[in-house]
């Protein structure tokens, strides 16, 4: 009975997957064999148009197909994938030193923070270049152009709150129609003019590259184009699984995309003239309407899908201390994965906003986008490759045979999109930049405070010898519970309350939170506890980076251990409110301080991170200088 389940299941979680995890690279069509022409200002001929579709087929095959699909899928974290998994597992290696690993950290945050800038060209580009199919239908449309791709985001980012469940059901199918659609409109194609099938003959792009170099070469950063979103396959492996990604992209995504470029690569074969936009007008004319509908609702599933992205990607970083707690709304029941976090929603929606501004177009934006994913698939690359040697113990020449051909395929991709940075490739890489000092900001300021808090700290057990008999008469009746990240020593609000109330209650806990380098700890797992005296409780609780903390229920896990009854009327949450100030001397940069500083007073408030209730909290305040 479960096979036939898994079997039933099967077809119905490639069909979901379809929706979430190929709706970048499911849009790239629209742009992409267009810019392959414009961007080296390309004459039109059987050569030039079969080299590039030559180009294309064989980097989606080496590039998606065999490094994504078939490799680095591989690489999953308890079934989890995303840079962030990556990172995790190169950190366990015991084959790599304690001092290297910060470069791996640092490489993480590079692909993190350029996933980040993608999330913000994704949206802009996708809609912008699905509604731009009214301007073939009527150039009344032309002025209209830039005000409706703003109303369809600003809905997108509205709904944001809401969540995606209802929506998302409808991701699928209309996504399956989408690759059916493009798919069909390439075989039209390709049926007047079979000969374009000759560009699966890599001879077509080495005659391409060995005749026309330079050209060649300027073109590569836009063949990357019909790549973007190839990053998501993995990302997205937690939610889906390895086999329905797969069987989605071997059985209609890549067959479908391939149909259609071929199919316009057939169209300018018989009209160069239709270089003006291939994909629509690859379309009959009664079917043009129909298909910038359809389009568009791919182009938002696709902005949906990238939005979320990034809402799980920097939920996962705040799990894993690499950023600020930030509010973050659950928005389903049942889905755990399904979450809104709304500082990061207004944020990338103004982003969205000013490129649009920006760029006015598609093709301008063409121009912005590739940058970050080619520096994403980058530090993918090195860091599958420093995965397979540490922790998989590949041979050395094994890992070669893999590493450098692509570090190679990834360089040229790198180096020829940065020839675009002058026209637009800076915006992914200023707000890479941007997101990356965050990220090493928070990581290094955190070490700092907590370097200083262990400096002027009160070992825990020397303070449980003195106020053994010193304190008796200071004891009140009920249950402290101090949420400290030093279980070892004296947790400042202790301290603080015995000095400013004059009292100690009769059961301390001590809860250290902390996240383990998986996406989900189970819950028999959950908690450990360590009794230090008869009124002393020190208690850990773990969790996944893609769990979502809540102290109270696991504190009722540590309190069924213990045997006592959990009474939340008779406890108090103790929280120190450190008060960060600025001094010159050892630590961060000044501006990088300041910075820390900043982010350290607009966290989220840890009741509402730790969903403790507010009216059982006390916060307790101290000074700490960095």
């Amino acid at each position: 009975m479960q096979n036939t389940a898994k079997k039933a299941a099967l077809p119905a979680i490639t069909l979901a997957a379809l929706g979430v995890v190929f709706g970048d690279i499911g849009t790239s069509p629209l742009y992409a064999l267009r810019q392959c022409f414009l961007t080296a200002h390309i004459a039109i001929t059987d050569a030039t148009v079969l080299g590039i579709l030559s180009l294309i087929f064989w980097c989606m095959m080496l590039t998606i197909s065999f490094k994504y699909v078939t490799v680095i899928m591989r690489a999953d974290n308890n079934g989890e994938g995303g840079i962030m998994s990556l990172l995790a597992l190169n950190l366990r290696s015991t084959r790599i030193a304690e001092n290297k690993k910060i470069y791996l950290v640092a490489l993480g945050f590079i692909g993190a923070s350029l996933f980040f800038g993608d999330g913000i060209i994704t949206p802009a580009i996708s809609v912008l270049s699905a509604i731009e199919g009214l301007s073939v239908a009527t150039p009344v449309f032309n002025k209209w152009l830039m005000p409706l791709a703003i109303g369809i985001l600003t809905g997108l980012f509205l709904i944001q709150r809401h969540g995606t469940g209802t929506m998302g059901k409808l991701f699928g199918p209309v996504t399956l129609l989408w690759f059916l659609a493009i798919g069909a409109a390439g075989i039209f194609s390709i049926l007047q003019t079979p000969f374009v099938l000759t560009m699966v003959s890599p001879h077509w792009a080495f005659n391409f590259v060995s005749h026309q170099p330079y050209i060649a070469f300027l073109t590569m950063g836009a063949v990357i184009l019909t790549m973007t979103g190839g990053e998501a396959l993995y990302a997205d492996m937690g939610h889906f699984g390895r086999i329905p990604i797969k069987l989605a992209w071997f059985v209609i995504v890549l067959p479908c995309l391939l149909l259609n470029y071929a199919g316009q690569g057939a169209l300018l074969l018989r009209d160069p003239n239709a270089i003006e936009n291939p994909f629509y007008l690859l379309v009959p004319d009664w079917a043009l309407y129909p298909m910038i509908g359809l389009a568009t609702a791919a182009a938002v599933i696709a902005s949906q899908a990238v939005i979320s992205g990034v809402f799980s990607m920097v939920n996962q970083a705040i799990q894993l201390r690499y950023l600020p707690r930030l509010t973050v709304h659950h928005t389903s029941d049942v889905e755990q994965g399904q979450i809104y976090i709304p500082f990061i929603n207004w944020v990338l929606f103004v982003s969205v906003l000013i490129l649009i501004l920006l760029f006015h177009n598609s093709a301008n934006l063409a121009s912005a986008y590739g940058v970050a994913v080619t520096m994403t698939m980058l530090c993918g690359t090195i860091l599958i490759s420093v995965l397979a040697y540490g922790l998989w113990r590949w041979p050395v020449w094994k890992i070669a045979l893999f590493a450098i051909p692509f570090l190679l395929l990834d360089l040229i991709f790198v180096a020829s999109t940065s020839l675009k940075i002058a026209a637009g490739g800076w915006v992914p890489i200023l707000i890479g930049v941007i997101v990356c000092i965050i990220l090493m900001t928070w990581k290094d300021g955190r070490a700092i405070v907590l370097k200083r808090l262990a400096k002027d700290a009160l070992p825990m057990d020397l303070f449980i010898k003195s106020v053994s008999r010193s304190h008796e008469s200071l004891t009140v009746p009920g249950e402290a519970i101090f949420l400290t990240a030093t279980p070892d020593i004296v947790p400042h609000a202790m301290l603080h309350n015995i000095k400013h109330n004059k009292v100690l209650h009769e059961r301390n806990i001590l809860v250290t939170v902390m996240t383990r380098d998986v996406p989900y700890v189970p819950t028999i797992e959950r908690v450990r506890v360590e009794k230090m005296d008869d009124r002393f409780y020190r208690v850990f609780i773990y969790y996944g980076f893609k769990d979502q903390p809540n102290v109270p229920d696991a504190l009722q896990l540590a309190y069924d251990q213990l045997g006592f009854e959990m009474d939340m009327m008779q406890m108090s949450f103790f929280i120190s409110r450190d008060r960060l100030i600025h001094t010159v001397g050892d630590g961060m940069a000044p501006w990088r301080e300041k910075l820390f500083i900043s982010m350290q007073r607009n966290t989220s408030p840890v009741s509402d991170f730790y969903q403790i209730p507010p009216n059982r909290v006390v916060e307790m305040g101290s000074q700490i200088e960095i």
